[in-house]
């Protein structure tokens, strides 16, 4: 059995440790952070303990389950019938079944038909191969016409992606409507899923798998070099200069770091990494004294507000008071990018105004604003041939984040996933 090291203690960087130790190997997690859970890690808002950004359970993400039930926690799924929202034209429309769709002015109703039926074929679609080479904005012209793209898409890409809006893969967006448009009650009622206590809860409970299997996880300590003689990994040098001898390697950190992390990577390797793009976030949350709408999730369409959405989570997980997400994508050399915590909060709360105009300065209860430097990986036409293979050229050294599993988007589900098949694959001989 294999001496290893797992970079990265979020979902990814659990999921391997946790099958490693099943495996039989002798396995320690290194995590930069002060606590486990990457994205899925909660803080304390308000006497409420909540994800640093948020997450959502759809009836696809099989891999989730079938985790919880190892770890003896299924009881603690939960499913909850939701709704959705679209905020355009200055006014707040349901969203999300045929009733919405066919109410919605915005839309005539030959566009209204042929929306329809891209949702319905989206659902049923299993294979992506056609969408590979296509980019979202010819998919959805193709489906929806011009028009009806540029009214209800075309704002959402362009405040996510920025100048990358129209180089945005079909295949990609198709898995992102196929996973919640599969996750239903009916064809009128949408229904998602959370884990009782959050995640926190899995990321707990996972942490005790590892640790009551023999495993170590430090945190706090970053990793400084994956260092390699003759051609394989021979040990992780920590930040602290201890060193960490080891016979295998799975980094789950963002591949932006990979090239300064692993210096012994050919040039043409570290390439690949550097060629993976990213979008960074920042995500404000507030805590209110009422609702700003019965949805969980409102697509914006407005010209004078600067986000695609809002997700109210107070109406998928319950809370003493109404939580809300107001997530910021932007390149890093937006302007915005460098506001201060104060500037983000003042225009959220401007935001939530408008979309509510009930609300008071008194509602907002706290505030908390969330930064992500590599926080979506910008997944363009023909991104599948650009992800670098799992293994790469150095014996032990597995290397996978997010962008690995596209075109899923990013999710604990398929974090989870990857993370036991790599660990699954450690001691193998390479392919």
């Amino acid at each position: 059995m294999a001496k290893l090291v797992v970079l990265g203690a979020g979902a990814m960087g659990l999921a391997a440790a946790h099958q490693a130790l099943k495996e039989g190997h002798d396995t320690t997690v290194v995590e930069a952070d002060k606590q486990a859970g990457g994205m899925a890690a909660h803080f304390d808002f308000g006497g409420v303990s909540l994800e640093r950004f948020y997450h959502f359970v759809c009836k696809a993400d099989a891999p989730t389950f079938a985790l919880m039930q190892d770890l003896g926690i299924a009881d603690r799924m939960r499913w909850v019938p939701t709704r959705m929202g679209y905020f355009i034209g200055g006014r707040l429309h349901p969203w999300g079944d045929p009733i919405s769709l066919l109410k919605l002015p915005e839309l005539s109703l030959f566009q209204k038909l042929r929306y329809a039926l891209m949702a319905f074929v989206s659902t049923k679609r299993s294979d992506c191969s056609k969408l590979e080479e296509l980019s979202a904005r010819e998919w959805l012209e193709g489906w929806v016409g011009r028009s009806a793209y540029e009214k209800m898409w075309e704002p959402l890409f362009r405040l996510k992606f920025f100048e990358l809006a129209d180089d945005i893969s079909a295949a990609w967006i198709w898995t992102r409507i196929k996973r919640v448009g599969t996750s239903r009650r009916s064809m009128f009622q949408e229904e998602l899923g959370y884990i009782d206590g959050g995640s926190e809860t899995l990321v707990h409970a996972l942490v005790a798998a590892v640790e009551g299997a023999g495993g170590t996880l430090r945190l706090g300590e970053p990793a400084a070099e994956v260092v390699v003689k003759n051609g394989a990994v021979s040990e992780v040098r920590l930040a602290s200069g201890e060193s960490l001898p080891c016979e295998a390697v799975i980094s789950t950190v963002p591949t932006p770091f990979v090239p300064q992390l692993v210096p012994a990577l050919s040039e043409a390797w570290k390439e690949k990494y550097r060629a993976i793009r990213n979008i960074p976030v920042v995500c404000v949350v507030v805590k209110l004294g009422q609702p700003v709408s019965e949805n969980f999730w409102v697509n914006i369409c407005d010209p004078e507000i600067e986000v695609p959405g809002i997700i109210e989570f107070s109406n998928l997980r319950p809370f003493p008071e109404p939580i809300v997400y107001v997530p910021y994508y932007m390149p890093a050399s937006h302007p915005k990018w460098q506001w201060s915590d104060e500037q983000f909060i003042a225009e959220v709360i401007g935001y939530l105004k408008r979309l509510n105009p009930k609300l008071r300065d008194d509602d907002v209860l706290a505030t908390k604003v969330g930064r992500l430097r590599y926080a979506q990986p910008v997944c363009e036409p023909g991104f599948a041939a650009k992800i670098p293979p799992v293994q790469t050229p150095i014996s032990g050294l597995q290397i996978a984040d997010t962008c690995f599993y596209y075109p899923e988007d990013r999710g604990i589900a398929e974090s989870v996933r990857l993370g036991a098949e790599m660990a699954l694959r450690v001691g193998a001989a390479p392919q």
